[in-house]
This record gives C-alpha cells, sequence and structure tokens, in this order.
C-alpha cells in the first residue's frame, strides 16, 4: 500500500476530491469551486503548461509523455479495495474519481489493474448489476416523493469515456445528493480511451445511492458497438488480454444488458438514449388445413408503423447482448437507436438501419398520449448532426428538435469536443451540456453547456478511427448477428 504525500492535490485536477477537503465533503455535496476547463491548461504530472493541445499520441504506448521520473511520489493510496461489509461510503467514491482522474495520467494501461484488482471489480459490477437488473424497463423517478424541498434532476447525454469531462460536470452540477438526483441517459463507453473507468465510477456512484443515481442503457452499451468502438480493446489493453481481460469484457456486458431503457421523471419527462418506440401488434396468423396438420402459418403482410404504448415498453425483453432490429422485439432497438426528423410520420431508420425516424407529429402524440411535457433523449454528437438535414447542430451540447402544442423534444450530448480521436485535422469542437430539471414541476429544462477539460492525457486509440464512420450510420448488421 502507497500512501499520497501531503502535496498530492498538486498533481490532481480536481483537488477538493482527495486529502483532507474528501473526509469533510457535506453530505449536501454543494457545488464547490473548481477550475473551469479554460483555466485547467495546465500539465497535472508536471505542473508545467502544454506545448498544444492533447491529441492521440503515435506509436508509442497509451502514457502520458510527461510524467515525473518517480511516478511513486504522486500516487494515491493504491491499490483501491472493496469496502469492510460491501457498504460504499461518500468518501469512498470520490477517492474512486480522484484515484481514476490520477491513473489515466499517470499510469500505463497495463497496470490499470494495480489500481483496481479483478475482485475489487467483481464486487462492484456484482454489486450493481444486482440492483440495474431489479428496475424495470422505463423507471419512474419521483423527486418530491419524500419530501424532499427544492429537488433537482440532472439529465446528462452521451459520455463516450471522457473520464475528465464527466468529472467535471459532476463538479460543476454538483455530485449526487438526497435532493439532487442523476439521470445518464447511456453511451458511457466507446471512442474515448476510458470508457471503463467512466463506466465503473457511475457504477459506483448507483451502488451508493441507488435510489439517486439512475443509469440507462444507450446503443453502444452492447456487444457489437463495443467490439467496434473500441471498448473491448480497451478493457483487454488494461486487464490483459487473457482470461483476466475477458472476465472483465463479459461482466461488463453482463451489466449493460441489466441497465433500464428509460425513465419517466416526475411523471411529466421521458427519458431515453435514442427515442420513442414503435406498437408491436400481436402477428396475425392461420392455421393450414386438415386435422393432422397444424401448423400455424405467419402472416406476411406488412403493419403500418404506430407509436408504442408505456405497457409495451415495461414488457420488452432488454436483457439482450444486441437489440434485434428484425423479430418480435423490437422496441429496445427503438428506443436505443431511433432518431427525430423534421418529416411528419413513423418511419424505418434506413440510415441506422434499426430503430425508427419520428417527425414533429408523433412527439406531440406521444406526449399527448403519456400526458407529458418533455422528451430528453441524446444519441447523436456533432458528427451525426452535421448530416441531418433541418436540425440543429450540436456546438452547445444540445438542440431543441421539436416544439409541439404539449411540449418539446430536446437532444442533449455531454461529450465536448467530441470524438476524442478524429480523422480530420478541423475539429469539431462543440461544447458538451447536461440539463437541470427543478422542483415543483421538472418540465422547465435549464441547460448548462461546458467546454473540454484540456489537455487530455495522451493515449493511442483504441479502435480504427480513420476508417470507421463516426456518426453510426452504418450498423452493419451481419456483424451484429456473428456478434451475439
Amino acid at each position: 500500500m502507497i500512501t499520497a504525500p501531503k502535496n498530492f492535490t498538486q498533481f490532481t485536477q480536481f483537488p477538493f476530491l482527495i486529502g483532507d477537503q474528501m473526509s469533510s465533503q457535506p453530505d449536501s455535496t454543494e457545488s464547490v469551486p473548481l477550475p473551469t476547463p479554460e483555466s485547467a491548461q495546465i500539465n497535472v504530472a508536471a505542473g508545467e503548461p502544454p506545448s498544444s493541445t492533447s491529441s492521440a499520441a503515435s506509436s508509442d504506448e497509451n502514457i502520458n509523455p510527461s510524467l515525473s521520473s518517480d511516478p511513486s511520489q504522486n500516487r494515491p493510496q493504491i491499490p483501491i479495495s472493496w469496502p469492510s461489509g460491501g457498504v460504499l461510503t461518500l468518501d469512498w467514491v470520490k477517492n474512486l474519481m480522484s484515484t481514476f482522474d490520477w491513473s489515466s495520467r499517470d499510469l500505463r494501461p497495463s497496470e490499470f489493474p494495480t489500481v483496481l484488482p479483478v475482485e475489487v471489480f467483481d464486487a462492484l459490477v456484482l454489486t450493481a448489476s444486482k440492483i440495474l437488473h431489479k428496475e424495470p424497463n422505463c423507471v419512474p423517478i419521483e423527486p418530491d416523493k419524500d419530501g424532499e424541498v427544492g429537488s433537482s434532476v440532472v439529465v446528462v447525454g452521451d459520455v463516450h469515456g471522457q473520464l475528465h469531462d464527466v468529472l467535471f460536470l459532476l463538479k460543476d452540477s454538483g455530485l449526487p445528493s438526497e435532493n439532487r438526483f442523476f439521470v445518464f441517459n447511456g453511451d458511457y463507453v466507446d471512442r474515448g480511451a476510458w470508457g471503463l473507468e467512466t463506466f465503473l465510477l457511475l457504477l459506483a456512484w448507483k451502488v451508493f445511492m441507488p435510489q439517486r443515481v439512475f443509469l440507462l442503457r444507450g446503443n453502444h452499451e452492447s456487444k457489437y458497438c463495443t467490439s467496434v468502438y473500441g471498448f473491448e480493446k480497451e478493457v483487454l489493453a488494461k486487464y490483459g488480454d487473457s482470461y483476466k481481460g475477458k472476465h472483465v469484457y463479459r461482466k461488463c456486458l453482463g451489466c449493460f444488458e441489466g441497465l433500464p431503457l428509460a425513465s419517466i421523471i416526475a411523471g411529466l419527462v421521458y427519458t431515453a438514449h435514442g427515442g420513442v418506440f414503435r406498437n408491436i401488434p400481436a402477428t396475425p396468423s392461420k392455421r393450414a388445413k386438415g386435422k393432422k396438420n397444424r401448423k400455424v402459418i405467419l402472416s406476411t403482410e406488412p403493419v403500418p408503423l404506430s407509436l408504442g404504448s408505456l405497457e409495451e415498453l415495461s414488457k420488452a425483453r432488454r436483457t439482450v447482448l444486441n437489440p434485434p432490429w428484425e423479430g418480435p422485439n423490437l422496441i429496445p432497438g427503438d428506443v436505443l437507436w431511433s432518431d427525430p426528423s423534421m418529416k411528419p410520420g413513423l418511419s424505418p431508420n434506413k440510415e441506422r438501419g434499426i430503430g425508427l425516424l419520428w417527425g414533429p407529429d408523433c412527439t406531440e402524440d406521444f406526449l399527448k398520449k403519456f400526458s407529458l411535457k418533455l422528451i430528453i433523449r441524446s444519441h447523436e454528437g456533432p458528427d451525426a448532426r452535421e448530416k441531418r438535414p433541418g436540425l440543429g447542430g450540436m456546438d452547445e451540447g444540445y438542440t431543441i428538435d421539436h416544439v409541439v402544442p404539449s411540449g418539446k423534444l430536446i437532444t442533449v450530448f455531454s461529450a465536448p469536443d467530441y470524438p476524442q480521436f478524429q480523422a480530420t485535422e478541423a475539429r469539431y469542437k462543440n461544447k458538451g451540456a447536461y440539463i437541470v430539471l427543478k422542483s415543483p414541476n421538472f418540465d422547465t429544462p435549464i441547460f448548462h453547456s461546458f467546454e473540454a477539460i484540456t489537455p487530455r492525457p495522451k493515449v493511442n486509440p483504441y479502435y480504427d478511427f480513420e476508417d470507421v464512420i463516426d456518426s453510426d450510420e452504418e450498423l452493419d448488421l451481419t456483424m451484429m448477428v456473428e456478434s451475439s
């Protein structure tokens, strides 16, 4: 066990998480003044200003090149151990945050097991999975149910393994607390280099505050996406490509299957990663003639698309490695992969090969049908939006896509300067955003945009970002079948 020296705080981007301040942080978790992304332009490992903005490293190993000559002098107390009795505390979760921040800057990926041993990983994922699998497909969130006054709900979009931006978001919004709820809309992993740390950190918050932190599934929490966009290789780089690494990856996939699909906040706000979903009609059938031949012949006649019900959503089978794009269990794929359109009506999402496209009229029908005021979804970053005529760009991290008599449809995207690895020299330089909903009605969104934390530690990508299209628009259905 190596204990951090007294001056350890100078080596972390978020010093309030560690040391004496960590143990004295009040449970109410008031917002603490933080370095803004613009002011955090120092090399936290060496204490020197960067020469240029971080980008993917060349052929070197995934390691921050500015490591101090003796990294042991900067280390927090590692390895992290599972608490006695398995009960997490606020200090334990904060320590996890600061330790992951440090290790992402000062350790090679292959050294990650010295920070979080497989045994601790297993305990965390097992505990979180048990909680998640017990939750319904659509989680009801009632912030004022327990008599809390002045409650708020923070809704977060895609974060895609951008750990340092997630840490900033949590500090900027205020950490989860008794009167501050969080709903994360999925896509915790892939593309960014710290998907594992990001996902495990959010699982820790879920275990610590299961009735205040809600994690929904994104389309990237699947076997197909993680095998294409980097998360699988990230896990194997950190835990090894033998038994331990494969074990960790399988456990993550199992946890993904338990993530709920949607939530409804205060009975007025529907949140999901992609959006709305279709009605699954009972398949008409007829029996072949003859007493001996009783085989059922399914009708192949096309059925017009229509919006589904919350009851149908509640009965969908979400425990699948990859949401199906065909067959009777289409609702998970709709919820995770669908996109809004300015064209009226409901139609197959042919660009993605899975899910739906829905117009403003469908947004109105959905809100009115279920007495809702808002739909908050995610799923589209700046790369996807530049190919969507009629819809706003993602420069500020959010867009208001439909304004209809019953309410609004909003897209929120919480990964700034996305994607982390980009094939073109010109970057999108988008801001990330999160939404705050406040009592008593929780139906008036307050938008908070923020810049990316820079410089990012230099790392190699875990996927071939130059050849993989960034907007998910070329879904390889054949590969999805094989990965299932």
